[in-house]
């Protein structure tokens, strides 16, 4: 459990009244990352929504032959700073991992457990439809970031 003070600092939970984020903040957990470990990977079923309070995770995207591991490539398609949400897969079905996650240097979240916040979500549709409307919005952001990417590489 973390302070609600400490959700207050997200935008992204700016929706949420006083009993909305006590019960969110009763599910969260702080977690320190060292350099270089991989927080999930692509494919892996989404378990947590992520906030990042420091340090920068670099978002990879993994192409793997299932037959041939060797025939691999792995695509650096995102940087999240301090203040973004990662793991917006946890409250998207099929809630499944789109992309890998490794930490650029150390760094400290907020863990917010998705089955518990599914629960939260069943009992409180105002919840549910605030936190789906914030998740899409960063979904949004991602694909024109995305976008601009890829534009950015193809004028290489």
């Amino acid at each position: 459990m973390i302070s609600t003070e400490l959700l207050r600092r997200y935008p992204f939970f700016g929706f949420m009244n006083p009993d909305e984020l006590r019960q969110v903040a009763m599910i969260t957990e702080e977690l320190e990352v060292p350099k270089n470990s991989v927080l999930f990977a692509i494919g892996e079923r989404a378990e947590a929504l992520y906030f990042l309070q420091n340090g920068r995770i670099d978002l990879h995207y993994i192409v793997a032959d299932k037959h041939l591991p060797e025939l691999r490539k792995d695509f650096h398609i995102g940087v999240v700073n301090p203040g973004e949400v990662l793991g917006i897969s946890s409250l998207v079905e099929p809630y499944e991992l789109t992309s890998t996650a490794v930490a650029h240097s150390p760094c400290t979240l907020l863990r917010i457990n998705a089955a518990n916040l599914h629960q939260l979500c069943e009992k409180d549709h105002a919840l549910a439809y605030g936190l789906q409307k914030q998740i899409a919005q960063t979904a949004m952001a991602r694909l024109h970031a995305t976008r601009v990417l890829l534009a950015a590489a193809t004028a290489a």
